[in-house]
């Protein structure tokens, strides 16, 4: 499920239900780098004088830092500035796709689906060198050399992809993994890095920068929150979920989410429009769901009028021929089975 099973987080203030299952990843000796731990309390991110001026504070955006070291810090500052600079510029007369990939959760899962999502989405709009991937340690690679995902960092990212680009013509394919909300997305980056990614902040953060042809594909529960704030005639937006549903398959030793892994890592390698995935994800995933008898999350997709008007051009142009879905692949059966032991009460 889309986040830890049975445990229930309270953000002060705001009573925020987080559903799933798992464990984070334990640092190990013979793992080079692994994936902070989820081990102290969700922190107050709502600010006001009642409880109703704290949910409502949440729409800012708030991020919170704390206890990071100096040192990390700096190298994390290097980081996003050199990955920033590396940034090819629009090319003049032509329609370039900028592709931005972010896991905004530490938990192993994401890290390695922002990965490949970024190649994935990179190989199909023919953006090399044009993107940009935030995630931290997969839990695989010795060193993490990618700058870590964050809200900060993506709204520096989507900022410094506004310069590089031509914002009347070019696009910008985003892509966030990570657990959700009803309120947004979670920022969680083990116990120094919380925030809350609302569908407001994220609007006035694109609006801000200028960015107006987008395809927006957020990979979280609750996630349909984010069409109605985002929708409009030059957008392309998919979603996990509806507004009031969970997503699955978010347990940090997975590879993919189940959505990350019927759309991009199967759907999208395949020369097809994102109308056509979008309907052959939704068909996989609800029947994935519908075998371990969970409600649907029923993931949304709203694509503007105008977009009509672009992206056909640029998938007329993507890779004719498919790529092999990688990684631990969904496994409905593998499932089944943890839920039924889940179920089944101890000596029997």
């Amino acid at each position: 499920m889309r986040t830890r099973l049975a445990q229930l987080v309270s953000v002060a203030f705001v009573v925020t239900t987080f559903v799933g299952f798992g464990l984070a990843y334990a640092q190990s000796s013979d793992a080079p780098e692994q994936p902070p731990r989820h081990t102290t309390p969700w922190p107050g991110l709502g600010t006001g004088q009642n409880d109703a001026q704290k949910q409502f504070s949440l729409q800012f955006g708030p991020e919170l830092q704390r206890g990071v070291d100096a040192k990390e810090m700096l190298r994390q500052s290097r980081l996003l500035g050199s990955t920033l600079g590396g940034l090819k510029p629009q090319r003049k007369g032509k329609v370039d796709t900028y592709v931005l990939s972010v896991a905004l959760d530490s938990d192993a899962v994401f890290a390695r689906e922002a990965r490949e999502a970024a190649n994935v989405l990179s190989r199909r709009f023919g953006a090399a060198g044009r993107t940009i991937t935030l995630a931290g340690p997969n839990g695989r690679d010795s060193v993490n050399t990618l700058p870590r995902g964050s809200i900060t960092a993506m709204t520096i990212a989507l900022t410094r992809i506004a310069e590089v680009m031509d914002t009347s013509e070019d696009v910008l394919v985003l892509y966030t993994t990570t657990h959700g909300t009803p309120q947004g997305l979670a920022y969680h980056y083990g116990d120094t890095g919380f925030g809350m990614l609302s569908p407001q902040r994220l609007r006035n953060v694109l609006k801000s920068a200028g960015i107006k042809r987008r395809v927006l594909i957020i990979s979280a529960c609750y996630s349909g929150v984010f069409v109605p704030h985002l929708a409009g005639p030059d957008t392309a937006i998919v979603t996990a979920s509806t507004f009031n549903r969970t997503s699955f398959g978010c347990e940090p030793d997975n590879d993919w989410t189940f959505f990350g892994d019927a759309l991009i890592n199967r759907a999208l390698r395949k020369p097809s429009s994102l109308e056509v995935a979008t309907s052959e994800a939704v068909q996989m995933i609800t029947g994935w769901e519908s075998n371990l008898g969970v409600a649907n999350s029923l993931p949304q997709t709203s694509i503007g009028g105008s977009v009509s008007n672009w992206l056909p051009a640029l998938e007329a142009q993507m890779p004719k021929a498919a790529t092999n879905p990688t990684g631990k692949l969904t496994d409905v059966g593998a499932l089944r089975q943890k839920f039924e032991a889940l179920r089944t009460p101890a000596g029997r």
